[in-house]
């Protein structure tokens, strides 16, 4: 209808103009005809009037000219509008015979043909710029309103089909596919979906080593959109964001991505939990659950959050923006889950056995700030890294606090059973071995301590710290080591646990922190309290020993004298006496102190070498001087029960730790 009365109104100018050409031709045909009866009229003159003839001969020429002028200018204009009609003419036609092939596209829909569904969309709005920018046109607007009627169907039926494409696609991540991405320092050994809590993350045992190799550990994302199929949603997406359609495209995308992305976390293991629920669970429930996230939250971000930030930035090509809000929309819940219950532990009541997973968490935040950073870049993700930013400060507080409070249980620690047996004490051994875990951890240590000191007071810091932990447990020694009724036990006592403190500190790297003046000045106490030993428990024996209270005052009985001869020097009855003693006290000591413990083998021979050194010759001198005072009268197995082999040989049974039963077999 619209082309045949645009072809009317073109016919009618068409006639107009050859009509008014006409004219011209007439016109210009009677001029000639004029001139042509003057140069008639004027031949007879010519000779006469040569000046005349001469002036009416260029007349002449010049109406030549400017009738071959008007010729051409008449032939020019009518080629000119033929032209420029049948021009506009033919792009009419062609916008709308490619208007027609775009309403019969969109009218089968986008399913069948995506590609010539997206070039129909092209192609009307290229008719609604040609028509709109030509209005003089009749049944103009007509036209712009059908095209854009067209081109609203359109874009609904391709909101349909990104949605319909990206829902296809888009499933949950199995965890064993999530687990091929992982370095295989870093894969479970087994796996099974029903028993995740137990196989799904590796061994909780920390090293430097480990740290150090996480920076250059290989992780590939997982494919979660074939790639394929990338390039289709993209120019949907593009036709939608043309069509002013941003919001609805968002929706879209965010209600189908986040419940999948949800999804695969769940199937991984992730829990959503509460303050409360931290609260309440088992501590080596909990400390499993924190290991477990360790290893989730290097799962999210190094592949899931990494592998849907190139799905959105391949699909949103070119809108940046639009980008980060669909990433941050999607992974929004995801993040809050994992860093929740960060937060969560942080925020629990503190106790020193939570120090080092508060280190490990620290550690784990540490190592993907970087890549936080990078995967949620923009605006719209502002708010995910700031939370993110204050989990890792939070743990960094918390676990300073942590050192605090252990520095000041290990001081105050109040447990009143004391080892009888006088070995290494269970505090002595904690402690020691929570400084050696502390080592695992320097690289980590020195970051957290920058997060409140200078840079150059880091290295200081953890040793001032690790003296600190050693003298309070010194002190709290100090303190059980006085529950010990027999003061040779409380040195023993003191002498196994320095000694502890002392091969511990040597063997680890808290030797470089703490020094060599630190070890030496030890060692010299441990040597003290062995001094100590045995000036208590070998003292009142060792008198049984010497010549004495020996000597007779006169009366009745037998004497010898000092040099061993038969002299009135020194009482049988009391050599006798003596023996009894000696044996009464050895067999006693022997009792009590093979129940006595020194774990050490090295200290443990040093120090019966160290009793063997001054009691078997004060033995075999005394049975050399007085032995046969007793052995010439009767009964004297009675007396001198003990050979010096015999007294090495029990000697050899001291600070074995045995039972009371075993000692009296």
């Amino acid at each position: 209808m619209g082309v045949a009365v645009g072809m009317d109104a073109l016919s009618e100018r068409a006639a107009i103009m050859r009509e008014s050409v006409q004219k011209s031709q007439t016109i210009s045909d009677s001029i000639v005809s004029i001139l042509g009866s003057f140069d008639h009229r004027l031949s007879a003159l010519e000779t006469a009037m040569r000046p005349t003839q001469l002036r009416t001969h260029s007349i002449r020429r010049a109406h030549e000219n400017i009738d071959k002028t008007l010729k051409a200018a008449e032939v020019i204009l009518a080629q000119f509008d033929n032209y420029h009609l049948l021009e506009v003419i033919e792009d009419i036609g062609e916008f709308l015979e490619m208007g027609i092939l775009a309403e019969a596209n969109v009218l089968k829909g986008p399913r069948e043909d995506l590609e010539s569904y997206l070039e129909a969309i092209d192609q009307l709005r290229s008719n609604i710029r040609f028509f709109s920018s030509n209005k003089s046109f009749k049944s103009n607007d007509g036209v712009v309103n059908h095209a854009n009627n067209l081109l609203t169907k359109a874009i609904s039926k391709l909101e349909e089909e990104f949605k319909q494409l990206l829902a296809s696609y888009s499933k949950p991540v199995e965890p064993d596919r999530l687990f091929d991405g992982l370095p295989n320092s870093l894969r479970p050994s087994t796996g099974s979906p029903g028993n995740q809590a137990d196989s799904k993350a590796p061994s909780h045992h920390h090293s430097e080593h480990h740290n150090s190799n996480s920076e250059t550990a290989v992780y590939t994302p997982p494919t979660l959109i074939p790639p394929r199929v990338l390039p289709l949603l993209r120019d949907l997406a593009q036709q939608m964001v043309q069509a002013g359609h941003q919001q609805q495209l968002l929706k879209i995308y965010r209600d189908t991505r986040s419940s999948v992305f949800e999804e695969s976390l769940r199937k991984l293991g992730v829990e959503k939990l509460s303050k409360d629920d931290v609260q309440k669970m088992q501590w080596e429930v909990l400390e499993a659950k924190i290991g477990n996230w360790i290893h989730f939250m290097r799962i999210a971000v190094k592949l899931l959050f990494a592998g849907e930030r190139k799905v959105c930035d391949q699909i949103f090509e070119g809108f940046d923006s639009l980008s980060d809000q669909c990433f941050a929309e999607v992974t929004a819940s995801s993040v809050s889950v994992l860093l929740s219950f960060g937060e969560a532990i942080a925020r629990s009541k503190r106790s020193p056995e939570k120090l080092f997973v508060l280190l490990d968490m620290y550690e784990i935040m540490r190592e993907l700030h970087t890549e936080i950073e990078t995967i949620f870049k923009g605006k719209a993700c502002t708010e995910i890294r700031e939370s993110a930013l204050g989990l890792t400060k939070r743990l960094a507080q918390t676990a300073q606090e942590t050192f605090g409070d252990f520095e000041e249980a290990v001081e105050k620690d109040a447990t009143k059973t004391a080892v009888s047996d006088g070995t290494v004490h269970p505090l002595t051994s904690y402690v020691i071995n929570y400084v050696k875990f502390l080592f695992d951890y320097q690289s980590t240590l020195k970051q957290l301590f920058q997060e409140f000191e200078s840079e150059k007071e880091t290295g200081s810091q953890l040793a001032s710290v690790t003296m600190r932990i050693m003298q309070a447990l010194q002190t709290n020694l100090d303190g059980k080591s006085k529950q010990y009724k027999d003061l040779a036990l409380t040195h023993l006592f003191l002498m196994n646990n320095i000694h502890y403190m002392v091969r511990s500190v040597r063997r680890s790297e808290a030797k470089d922190l703490l020094g060599d003046d630190w070890v030496q000045r030890h060692r010299r106490i441990v040597q003290q309290h062995a001094n100590q030993y045995k000036r208590n428990a070998w003292a009142k024996i060792l008198q049984c020993l010497t010549i004495q209270g020996l000597s007779s005052s006169g009366g009745g009985g037998s004497t010898v004298s000092v040099d061993g001869g038969n002299s009135s020097g020194v009482s049988r009855a009391m050599v006798k006496d003596r023996f009894k003693t000696f044996n009464m006290q050895f067999e006693e000591l022997h009792q009590k102190q093979s129940q006595w413990a020194v774990p050490d083998t090295e200290l443990r021979e040093s120090l019966r070498l160290a009793v063997a050194e001054v009691l078997l010759p004060a033995y075999r001198n005394f049975i050399k001087r007085f032995g046969p005072l007793v052995e010439t009268g009767k009964n004297p197995q009675k007396y001198i029960r003990f050979t010096a082999e015999d007294l090495e040989r029990m000697l050899g049974e001291f600070f074995e730790g045995r039972t009371l039963n075993e000692t009296k077999r």
